[in-house]
């Protein structure tokens, strides 16, 4: 395949969504497929929706999921600047060129004027059909144009859309897409203030930064006819590049497109990464922050519109990059089920090694107050990977490894705990304490205990709730025996001593 260079292009106009990593993933992998070129470019045209922080957090956002762009805005290249603010000269030329050219024109229609038109009627469109009746150099004299020039009153540059005929788009995921151009209105090329709009300025950047494939969201489909006549009229139609619109990203439910309320109305993430607004409303937890490995969430994205068509689920992002192909992405909507996220998530904790995990949860407990020694977070880690879903669940599930345990499962030793017991437990108590600190392992432990019930004839039953309970509070957790040799002999010792006393008064 050619030299492939594809770009993601985002507007810094607060939290990037979720639908937009989908996009920029989709991008990476096409283009590191065929050794190709992945950009990253600012689109910021629409200065009044500037939201400070944004471009930072897109940045942020690519280099946590771990799809870095090979040129771009932070990143450097040989086609910058890569945000558009800094590219504003480069426009204009090509909006004059437009009009030149016979394909543009120049529209001093102030708003109110577009307004009143809107209001007289409701289906008003700046196109074929109304253009000679309004304010703008189709329907002035040569005189009167360049009067309103010479004299400074604003305009806007708009595209001249052809009247009847057919603009076909073949787009690489839903096939052959027509545009019948009575449909489509004679859109703005160039802001009054000399700002581009969206359709011309990522049509000439896209030109300029010889872009080969446009993958981006199925809301820019309607706006695809404009940029092929665009292409047509500034005489690129041999470089214009391949286009994919993506499928949708559902609400859990799959009724309607995913939104950022979504997120606020169920407790689920929607973005990668935090994001602070200005008010309660406008903040939201990302997936980072939810306890997300980014590995997992790219692989949960990727599935999100695209399957490799084989059983196969978990795909690191070089594995996913050799299955990927535009071919296999759906053309309808994929619904957001969270409950698939955190399966995925599930399954790369389980798969991680404790030394990555140790790095990963180390800020969470520290957090908690706790500055655990590496040895002993690892062995924990390991402990606890398969039973956790998300990184928080680590401190919430196995908290009791750092500090007292906060509640205990009564019911449990209620059910158990007998006259005998406090008599068993302190010899228990004795037996391990006979054991050398230079033994306390795993299997030492357990073989230990497993001839002090044989000895007195205990059965499993009679002394494992009981000892799980005194050490964790609860039934759930590691094995006992693996609890006992990270928590080492004193720490073990003190909880069986306190537990004769906390159970009498359970009973």
């Amino acid at each position: 395949m050619e030299n492939i260079r594809v770009r993601f292009a985002p507007s810094p106009t607060g939290a990037l969504h979720i639908g937009g990593i989908r996009t920029a993933l989709y991008n990476y992998l096409l283009a590191k497929k065929h050794k190709g070129t992945f950009i990253l470019r600012i689109e910021d045209t629409d200065q009044t929706r500037y939201v400070p922080g944004a471009e930072e957090y897109i940045i942020e956002s690519l280099r946590w999921c771990g799809i870095v762009p090979d040129e771009g805005q932070s990143f450097g290249g040989e086609y910058g600047p890569y945000r558009q603010s800094d590219r504003k000269e480069i426009y204009a030329k090509y909006a004059e060129q437009l009009v030149q050219n016979g394909y543009g024109y120049y529209a001093f229609d102030t708003a109110e004027e577009l307004e009143k038109q809107r209001e007289q009627d409701k289906t008003f469109k700046y196109g074929a059909e109304t253009r000679m009746k309004l304010n703008n150099s189709l329907a002035l004299s040569p005189d009167e144009l360049q009067q309103r020039i010479n004299s400074g009153e604003p305009y806007v540059i708009r595209l001249k859309v052809p009247e009847n005929e057919e603009v076909i788009v073949q787009d690489l995921i839903r096939g052959e897409v027509v545009f019948r151009s009575d449909e489509l209105d004679d859109k703005v090329m160039l802001k009054a203030d000399g700002m581009p709009t969206y359709h011309l300025a990522n049509i000439v950047d896209d030109y300029l930064m010889k872009i080969t494939h446009v993958i981006r969201g199925e809301e820019w489909l309607p706006s695809t006819g404009h940029h092929v006549l665009l292409y047509r009229f500034l005489g690129w139609a041999d470089k214009m590049p391949q286009f994919a619109h993506l499928p949708l990203i559902l609400k859990p439910d799959g009724k309607g497109k995913l939104s950022k309320r979504d997120g606020v109305r169920l407790g689920i993430p929607v973005f990668p990464l935090s994001w602070k607004g200005e008010t309660p409303e406008e903040s939201f937890t990302g997936f980072r922050e939810f306890g997300f490995l980014p590995q997992a969430l790219l692989n949960f994205l990727a599935f999100l519109g695209w399957n490799p068509g084989t059983e196969q689920e978990i795909f690191a992002l070089e594995e996913l990059t050799q299955a990927f192909s535009l071919e296999k992405i759906s053309k309808s909507g994929a619904r957001f089920d969270f409950d698939k996220a955190k399966w995925f998530n599930q399954q790369y904790i389980h798969a991680a090694d404790p030394v990555t995990l140790e790095q990963l949860v180390r800020p969470i407990i520290e957090q908690q107050g706790y500055y655990p020694e590496q040895a002993f977070l690892e062995g924990f880690c390991k402990l606890m990977q398969e039973r956790v879903g998300l990184l928080p669940e680590f401190w919430e599930k196995g908290y009791y490894f750092f500090r007292n345990i906060k509640d205990y499962d009564t019911k449990n030793v209620q059910k158990r705990w007998k006259p005998e017991s406090r008599e068993m437990f302190a010899e228990l108590i004795e037996t391990l304490e006979n054991l050398e600190s230079s033994h306390w392992k795993e299997q030492d432990v357990h073989a230990k205990v497993e001839a002090f019930m044989t000895e007195r004839g205990l059965k499993p039953g009679d002394v494992f709730p009981l000892l799980r309970v005194a050490l964790a509070g609860t039934m759930q957790g590691p094995a006992v025996f693996e609890m006992m040799a990270l928590l080492g002999k004193d720490e073990v010792t003190e909880r069986l001593r306190n537990a004769i006393t906390l159970f009498d008064t359970f009973v």
